[in-house]
Parts: structure tokens; C-alpha cells; sequence
């Protein structure tokens, strides 16, 4: 069964830190560009971040630069979404994805195959 998994999610105080881990099962993540999005209350998902599978080349939206960094670990078919000086406007569910594909994208949301079942996280005092 073809499965993306999010963990990690929770309640933070702004500043704080989360590491979110997304583990694929039924299938491997090596030949997948991995993306991770976010969706707010009452608000469209955005793309957060995103990485290639051709060249490891990564990518995040402008609100998330130099504070989130993604990673992989394909020993064990795992991404990870690192995510320091959390902000109260990063609250929301946050996805990962992936596509069979060579290469990222932070906007084509219907370009990607599989998409995880979303992990919560809350940045309030």
C-alpha cells in the first residue's frame, strides 16, 4: 500500500522549533521530488518547500527562507522539514508530497502522485 506518513507536528511557542518527518511506504523515494505544503484556516495551500530528485536542488517560498530547511534520508525513505524561529503565521496543516519526477514545484500541487494525510502545527504563547 502506497503511504506518506507525517509526523512531528505540535504546539510551539513562536521561536521555537519543529522538525516535521514524512516516511513513504509501498514505494521509494529516490526517484520522487518531495514537496511540502501548508494549509491555514480559511486560506488556500501553499507550497512551503521543495526538493529534486535529480540534483537534491531545493526550494522555498519566500515566507520560509533561511528559517526551514528540507532533507532526505533515502536509507530510510524518509523526508524531513526542519523548521526554526517558528512564527505565528506558519500555523496550519502541513503535507508532504510526492511526484515521480525529476523535478519540484511549489505551485503545481496536482502535479504530485501521492500526498500525506497532514500533521498540525500550532505557534502560539
Amino acid at each position: 500500500q502506497v503511504q506518506l506518513v507525517e509526523s512531528g507536528g505540535g504546539l510551539v511557542q513562536p521561536g521555537g522549533s519543529l522538525r516535521l518527518s514524512c516516511a513513504a511506504s509501498g514505494f521509494t523515494l529516490d526517484y520522487y521530488a518531495i514537496g511540502w505544503f501548508r494549509q491555514a484556516p480559511g486560506k488556500e495551500r501553499e507550497g512551503v518547500s521543495c526538493m529534486s530528485s535529480s540534483d537534491g536542488s531545493t526550494y522555498y517560498a519566500d515566507s520560509v527562507k533561511g528559517r526551514f530547511t528540507i532533507s532526505r534520508d533515502d536509507a530510510k525513505n524518509t523526508v524531513y522539514l526542519q523548521m526554526n524561529s517558528l512564527k505565528p503565521e506558519d500555523t496550519g496543516v502541513y503535507y508532504c508530497a510526492a511526484d515521480f519526477d525529476y523535478y519540484c514545484s511549489l505551485y503545481a500541487t496536482t502535479d504530485y502522485d501521492y500526498w500525506g494525510q497532514g500533521t498540525q502545527v500550532t505557534v502560539s504563547s
